[in-house]
């Protein structure tokens, strides 16, 4: 499995967290004010830092719950008779027994399918509400198990059967398992015309390596947007990931955005957008971006400010200097980094990630 989203910070993660060791040491309390998929939270983690983790997307919390929250091996111990049930009588022997999780995603890969919502709005099989026509998302097969899939892991936590931590690995799994086989060019904003190869291989769900380490506790997950929580952290630096581009997330990943919340929104228009105006960025928008960015650094209790800016973002690297520059020093560090492509496009296949250090006067 892998993240397919704008701007992941899967490649530079190491890079990133060794230039908040430089500005704090080797511990402190970061926020991860942004935290996306959780790439940064979690090496964070890793290195022993105390993290606080936020995101305005839903399928963002799960993630970083995921990344922040275990520290032994979930049990699952309220749905053993569903784990029996949909364990195939004839399945081998593995030469090393399964885990409790390993045996729960098994039954659900094993769970039948189910015409539901994601194979009538998403799937070319299926008739979407609004009379438009079908929409190529997910191969039926796919569409129909992911309803079936979804349908279980919220019996599982309407019952109360699982915890809020099972509940996160759920859905963060059926998130992951999704967007591998996805018939999209690279987000959700429109689906291919054609199913590609590796849209019609089936979906199944595959375990998460979980980070085990008894510190739980000390780590926090929050669902806001940046500007408006900052007022309410307090940290010794602040990892800023912002959107860099006009491109919204929750317009761009309406589909991992309902799979997150286990509803079923009207779906709009020949896309399918869910209603997704609750959850824009203005830091998506030349004219509301550096407000946002001024709201967060005035209100929240922090020496130090560390941002990740592309080459390709809204702002340029001096208007971003002068912009942080009214709050203290800035220092300026490049990386170069893979580039997201979502199509066949012509840009060059490497960019540059721009790292502004800020030290609040």
């Amino acid at each position: 499995m892998g993240f397919r989203y704008i701007g992941a910070k899967t490649q530079i993660v190491e890079s990133v967290v060794d230039h908040i060791a430089e500005i704090v040491g080797k511990s402190g309390r970061i926020a991860d004010i942004m935290c996306g998929t959780g790439a940064v939270s979690a090496a964070l983690r890793n290195r022993g830092y105390q993290v606080i983790a936020n995101d305005v997307m839903t399928y963002s919390y799960h993630h970083a719950r995921v990344r922040l929250g275990f520290t032994c091996p979930p049990q699952f111990s309220g749905i053993k008779q569903f784990v029996k049930k949909f364990t195939p009588h004839n399945a081998p022997q593995d030469l090393y027994p399964l885990s409790h999780y390993e045996t729960v995603l098994r039954a659900l890969n094993n769970v039948p399918e189910e015409h539901g919502y994601f194979w009538r709005e998403f799937s070319p099989a299926g008739a979407p509400n609004n009379g438009g026509q079908p929409r190529n998302y997910f191969a039926p097969h796919n569409a129909s198990k992911i309803d079936a899939i979804r349908s279980w892991i919220g019996r599982f936590r309407k019952q109360k059967l699982t915890n809020e931590m099972e509940h996160s690995l759920l859905t963060h799994d059926i998130v992951m398992a999704a967007n591998d086989v996805a018939n999209i060019a690279g987000t959700y904003g429109h689906y291919l015309s054609k199913m590609v190869e590796r849209a019609k291989a089936p979906i199944v769900l595959t375990p998460t390596q979980i980070i085990l380490r008894n510190d739980a506790s000390r780590h926090r997950v929050y669902q806001a947007r940046a500007e408006d929580i900052a007022s309410q952290l307090t940290c010794d630096l602040c990892y800023v990931d912002p959107p860099y581009m006009k491109r919204q997330y929750a317009a761009n990943y309406h589909v991992l955005e309902t799979l997150g919340r286990g509803d079923e929104p009207e779906a709009i228009g020949v896309s399918g957008l869910r209603p997704w105006r609750d959850q824009y960025s203005n830091f998506c928008t030349k004219t509301k971006i550096r407000d946002s960015f001024r709201k967060m650094i005035n209100d929240m209790e922090c020496p130090d400010f560390l941002v990740s800016y592309s080459e390709d973002g809204l702002l340029s690297v001096e208007d971003l200097k002068k912009l942080f520059s009214e709050f203290g020093k800035v220092k300026v560090h490049a990386i170069t980094n893979k580039r997201f492509k979502s199509n066949n496009s012509s840009l060059a296949p490497v960019l540059t990630e721009y790292l502004f250090h800020l030290q609040k006067s």
